[in-house]
C-alpha cells in the first residue's frame, strides 16, 4: 500500500467516525490503490461497493483536504462516479 493511500484511510476515518455513513463506496485513487469505505469506516482493499468514485491524485487530496467540493469535482469531470449517486452525495456531504 502507498503511503498516499494509508494517510488518506487515516484522514477518511477521521471524517467518518461520527458520521453515519450507511453505504458502501470505494474510491479509486489512479496509479495508488483503492479505499473501500462502509460502516465499520475505511481501509485500503478493493471491492463492491454501492458507487465507486475515480479521480487522479491531485483531485483526491483536494477532496480530502476540503479545497475541492466532491460536487464541484463530479460537476467538473475531475471525479468519476459509478453507481448509487445517492450514496456518493451521502459521503460528500461528510468529506465536506
Amino acid at each position: 500500500m502507498s503511503d498516499m493511500i494509508e494517510q488518506a484511510v487515516a484522514k477518511l476515518n477521521e471524517k467518518l467516525d461520527a458520521s453515519g455513513f450507511d453505504g458502501t463506496a470505494k474510491f479509486v485513487v489512479e496509479d495508488e490503490g483503492e479505499i473501500l469505505m462502509d460502516a465499520d469506516g475505511a481501509r485500503a482493499e478493493d471491492g463492491d461497493a454501492d458507487v465507486t468514485m475515480t479521480a487522479d491524485v491531485e483531485t483526491f487530496k483536494s477532496i480530502l483536504s476540503g479545497e475541492l467540493n466532491p460536487t464541484a469535482a463530479f460537476m467538473s469531470g475531475r471525479l468519476k462516479v459509478d453507481g448509487d449517486m445517492g450514496a456518493a452525495m451521502r459521503l460528500g456531504a461528510v468529506l465536506s
